[in-house]
């Protein structure tokens, strides 16, 4: 249980109608099934112990009897387990039967939640057999008072987040579900114990109503479903089991499997997740009671997968899709920008890497929605100490296919006299030689842009912001940046996104710019005429650096957990000690550049993690790096 990581189980044991016995002793199988593959807590479906399927037979006291007894048996059958296990039967108490979900730790049963809207439409006809109350009331069961009611949340005393709430099936399918009380009241993982039947399209419609619930109630939802063995005399039920966590399916039965499905659940993310939306609003409802119980702090083994590029989708139609949008909302701002100001024109350095190609093609597309034409786009290229023939190439090639205006300026000379003018050494290739490019090309765009009455586009992405790789008032500064909140990972899939809807000749380009190294390109090239400074080399891979990128600012996770779960993800890929090395790096070079943050130009706000001062993110410049 680890950094909030809890294993959770949802099962659908074998079952015979009536055969409580039966039943219960499926059931002891699958706690004790779930107990040895590491679960904490495991849901079982709506009366799993008699059957939903029973109809009139609910009304025989013999079953409710046996069905009380048979619970009885199976919380001691588990006492030695540490799993809290939650068993669907019928519950009588003062003449009146309900539909409960049962809580068991330890051998003790804990509480009894009632399921609060009863179906009786359609094939449901369950206010036939069962009621409701509203509230909490405490119960005689098994000669122990016991806590029964509506409003209750079961929390480990020693773990924060492993609070457990209940809702049962249709409870999920009303306008107001029981369990947004429960989460705003404290409750982290919610269990619905269903027996929902199988028709045509039903299926679908079940796990898109748990995936938009988990994220708007805020919580993981684990969904427990009868199955085969349920009377079919009318219905058949498929044992649709479903994890969700915050919108994101974890796990699922395949249908008509009568599996047990498991998922590491993150406790952590979720109230890290409530503390960042303020919208989501505690409860104060005094009616809740919360119910206590123990638990082992081992660490949980995880099982599930953690993405390598949290920023790009796996799939390649979401990919095509994410890229079109991002794509449009970067030339959507930068075309209401240029509206507002009333001008034609702008600058922008090209320098025949990726993020100024896509700067390029971000400007040319808003240029063409305002109706003006791509020769209002000064782009200009600057051949210093560390430019390469091929980016230069890919440059001037990239600029023509466009139809911008070229401007070649060469700032060697300019370059050379201003350090002999400082009195450095043109030979020292330390920072200030690479720093005084950078800084005369920003001057020589920001000049240019006076002269036509335009403005200069930034180009800098999140990746290099995050990790302070822009000379401060160099390439760090313009007056409108379009990559702003464009992680590195991503900058190349919407370059390849245009290009393969380019002519021949811009789609040939492109693609070798996809190709090239990432460099700034700032020292000289090798004897071979290639690039030798590439940007990997220097700060790390910035498949790595975006990782812990998205996972510290999306999600506010620690250093230690971070590093454990990129073990996970690049296992294949990097050792642990360059895992660990690139992430010391990242967190030493990201708290060091608040500073160059915190005077940002404008520029577009694209997805969840972005760095602008004035919005998503306000760090003071002096903090300390606790994550050391």
């Amino acid at each position: 249980m680890k950094d909030g990581f809890i294993k959770a189980a949802a099962a659908t044991p074998e079952l015979r109608v009536a055969d409580v016995k039966f039943n219960t002793e499926e059931s002891i199988k699958c706690i004790k099934e779930a107990a040895e593959n590491g679960a904490k807590l495991i849901a079982l479906p709506e009366l799993g112990l008699t059957s939903y399927t029973c109809g009139d037979l609910f009304l025989q006291a013999s079953l409710i009897r046996l069905a009380e007894q048979e619970l009885l048996r199976l919380a001691e059958a588990t006492k030695d387990l540490d799993v809290l296990s939650v068993v669907g039967l019928p519950v009588s108490n003062n003449g009146k039967l309900y539909n409960c979900a049962a809580f068991i730790k330890d051998g003790e049963i804990l509480g009894f939640v009632p399921k609060s809207n009863l179906p009786n439409y359609s094939e449901f006809y369950e206010a036939r057999h069962f009621n409701t109350i509203d509230g909490n009331t405490e119960i005689l069961f098994g000669g122990r008072l016991i806590p029964m009611g509506t409003k209750l949340i079961f929390s480990a005393e020693n773990m924060n987040g492993f609070s457990v709430a209940a809702e049962i099936c249709e409870d999920l399918w009303t306008a107001a579900p029981p369990s947004c009380e429960h989460t705003k009241n404290g409750a982290v993982i919610i269990i619905n114990q269903s027996a929902s039947d199988e028709v045509i399209g039903k299926s679908d419609w079940r796990r898109k109503m748990i995936e938009v619930h988990s994220s708007k109630a805020v919580c993981a939802y684990i969904y427990a479903d009868a199955g085969e063995g349920e009377s079919t005399t009318d219905m058949t039920f498929s044992g649709n089991n479903l994890i969700f966590e915050l919108g994101t399916k974890l796990s699922e039965a395949p249908l008509f499997s009568n599996k047990i499905i498991y998922a590491d659940i993150d406790t952590e993310k979720i109230l890290q997740e409530r503390r960042r939306v303020t919208t989501f609003k505690n409860g104060n409802d005094a009616g809740y009671r919360h119910i206590y119980f123990k638990t082992e702090p081992t660490e949980t083994k995880l099982t599930r997968s953690f993405d390598m590029k949290p920023f790009v989708p796996s799939d390649e139609t979401k990919l095509t899709e994410r890229c079109e949008e991002i794509f449009a909302i970067q030339y959507h701002g930068l075309k209401k920008r240029l509206k507002h100001i009333g001008i034609n024109t702008v600058t922008i350095g090209i320098s025949g890497g990726l993020d100024s190609t896509l700067a390029l093609l971000v400007t040319a597309k808003a240029f063409e929605s305002l109706g003006l034409p791509p020769s209002g786009i000064v782009a200009v290229t600057m051949p210093c100490f560390g430019t390469t023939n091929r980016t230069y190439t890919n440059a001037i090639n990239m600029i023509k296919s466009i139809g911008a205006t070229l401007r070649e300026i060469n700032i060697k000379e300019a370059v050379s006299l201003h350090l002999s003018d400082i009195g450095a050494d043109i030979n020292c290739h330390d920072v200030t030689y690479e720093n005084a490019q950078a800084r005369e090309r920003t001057q020589v765009l920001m000049d240019i842009a006076n002269k036509t009455g335009g403005i200069v586009i930034g180009t800098g992405d999140l990746s290099e912001l995050a990790l302070g790789f822009a000379t401060y008032n160099g390439d760090h500064m313009s007056m409108y940046g379009v990559n702003c909140s464009i992680p590195k990972t991503l900058v190349r899939y919407l370059v390849k996104y245009v290009a393969d809807s380019s002519d021949a000749t811009l789609k040939e380009t492109l693609y070798d710019v996809l190709d090239t190294p990432v460099s700034p390109e700032l020292l000289p090239p090798n004897k071979n005429g290639k690039i030798a400074q590439q940007t990997e080399e220097i700060v790390g891979p910035y498949e790595l650096h975006d990782f812990y990128l998205y996972n510290m600012i999306r999600w506010g996770f620690s250093k230690d957990k971070i590093y454990r779960m990129a073990r996970l993800a690049f296992k294949n890929v990097y050792d642990e000690s360059t895992i660990k090395k690139w992430l010391d790096i990242f967190m030493r070079r990201f708290f060091n550049s608040q500073f160059k943050r915190s005077c940002l130009p404008d520029g577009i706000k694209v997805g969840t993690v972005t760095l602008s001062p004035r919005g998503d993110w306000r760090m003071p410049s002096d903090a300390i790096n606790y994550n050391k």
